[in-house]
């Protein structure tokens, strides 16, 4: 299995800055999924970073298994929902022993594949983990938010860490790069600072591509709502699709 290592450094800084974000699409989640199966039923968080979702979740009553590539990610996300089952785990090589009611993938996880062939690998191994009648729902990144958003230079300071961040986006190949460069102050000695640079990278998809990928590996009734004018989110070029098993 690959291991994220890059995903490792910057947990941290994750946990405390945008783990939040999954709590907000709440709503959204009851929306398109949540809403129409009953509390209780299995429900499995790909890519669930430090578990603030799964935690939101597994309050609420859902039988909640969360998997992501990263170990430190999942280190948070042990403390963060401690009454939630994780698991350390490629999405691309996704083998559980048990099938799900609800898979949900959020906050863009799935531009991170940077293949379509990788996108379209994750996608069978959701409709293979999902029960008759299951449903998958997900965000990405389109083009357009992709150029409204990844164009900025900005920094987050707190009293034992600095956080330096540049994203920029290559519309010609679609791909899209945050560079952050991670400062903290350790605690043995609080003179001292570690230094940690860290480069992600996101892929730009059409709706088309990815409304035919989840064709190609099974899925049915397939709909896509844009996060704005659908759903009332702020984000401009965010998608979200919704898919089922039948």
């Amino acid at each position: 299995m690959e291991r994220y290592i890059d995903y490792d450094d910057f947990a941290q800084v994750y946990n405390r800055h945008w783990g939040g974000f999954a709590i907000q699409i709440m709503p959204f989640l009851e929306q398109l999924a949540l809403d129409h199966y009953p509390v209780g039923v299995s429900l499995l968080d790909l890519c669930c970073g430090t578990g603030q979702l799964a935690r939101e979740l597994t309050e609420r009553g859902y039988r909640v298994t969360g998997v992501d590539g990263s170990e430190q990610m999942l280190r948070y996300a042990r403390r963060n929902a401690p009454n939630t089952t994780f698991i350390c785990s490629d999405a691309r090589a996704l083998d559980l022993p048990e099938e799900f009611a609800i898979i949900i993938s959020t906050y863009d996880s799935l531009n991170h594949l940077l293949t379509l062939d990788d996108v379209e690998k994750v996608f069978r191994n959701v409709q293979r983990h999902l029960k008759r009648g299951g449903v998958f729902v997900f965000d990405m990144n389109l083009d357009s938010g992709f150029r409204s958003r990844w164009r900025e230079t900005f920094h987050i300071l707190t009293e034992t860490s600095a956080v330096l961040i540049a994203s920029k986006y290559e519309k010609d190949e679609k791909l899209a790069t945050m560079n952050i460069t991670i400062f903290t102050q350790q605690e043995e000695d609080k003179a001292l600072w570690r230094r940690n640079d860290v480069a992600l990278t996101q892929r730009a998809y059409s709706v088309e591509a990815l409304t035919e990928a989840l064709t190609a590996a099974g899925f049915a009734d397939i709909e896509v709502f844009d996060a704005r004018s659908d759903l009332g989110m702020r984000d401009e070029g965010r998608a979200f699709f919704r898919a089922m098993k039948l």
